[in-house]
């Protein structure tokens, strides 16, 4: 079983963020934004977007969410 300082320092090697939130949180008692997100406009065929919004209402999905994804795996 590995000691809690190596799981530590394994935890802040992949999120380095989450400390420095950490940090910061020390000194102002305030936790800041781990994500932040950008709103952004983008024009789109009307019947697309209207099945669309019904598509991800009907599924209980998040179109920001699915979009952001989409972008992603274009990028690759």
């Amino acid at each position: 079983m590995q000691s809690f300082a190596k799981l530590a320092k394994i935890g802040i090697k992949k999120h380095p963020e989450i400390f420095a939130a950490l940090e910061e949180f020390e000194t102002t008692k305030k936790i800041p934004k781990f994500s932040y997100r950008k709103r952004i406009d983008l024009t789109i065929d009307e019947n697309v977007l209207r099945k669309f919004k019904q598509h991800c209402k009907d599924r209980g999905l998040n179109m920001s969410r699915i979009v952001e994804k989409h972008m992603q795996k274009e990028m690759e």
